[in-house]
């Protein structure tokens, strides 16, 4: 009887080393946080307000983003959220003619 192996239990014998690194794409980083890809790649170029740039890893144009590094970014985020307090808006109409 011949038996099949699946690609998923030949990285579990023989080890996988982008699985020990944790490497995420900025596709997964996305599912994760629950928005676009597009949001993710603002975040990493630092183009979102009031928040910092999520660090990661440049392989040319690809950009991976370590499971342990998006934690820390998610924890400094909450506390600095946390810690901010919201500005007021401006008065409705103000400065406009009649």
């Amino acid at each position: 009887m011949e038996r099949h192996i699946n690609r998923d239990q030949v990285l579990c014998i023989a080890g996988d080393p982008l699985r020990d690194f944790d490497l995420l794409t900025l596709t997964d980083v996305a599912k994760l946080l629950r928005c676009s890809k597009a949001h993710v790649s603002k975040a990493v170029a630092g183009r979102v307000p009031g928040c910092p740039p999520i660090p990661v890893v440049s392989l040319g144009r690809r950009k991976l983003v370590r499971r342990t590094t998006l934690l820390a970014w998610i924890s400094e985020n909450e506390g600095a959220a946390r810690d901010a307090t919201i500005a007021t808006s401006p008065l409705r109409g103000v400065g406009k003619r009649a």
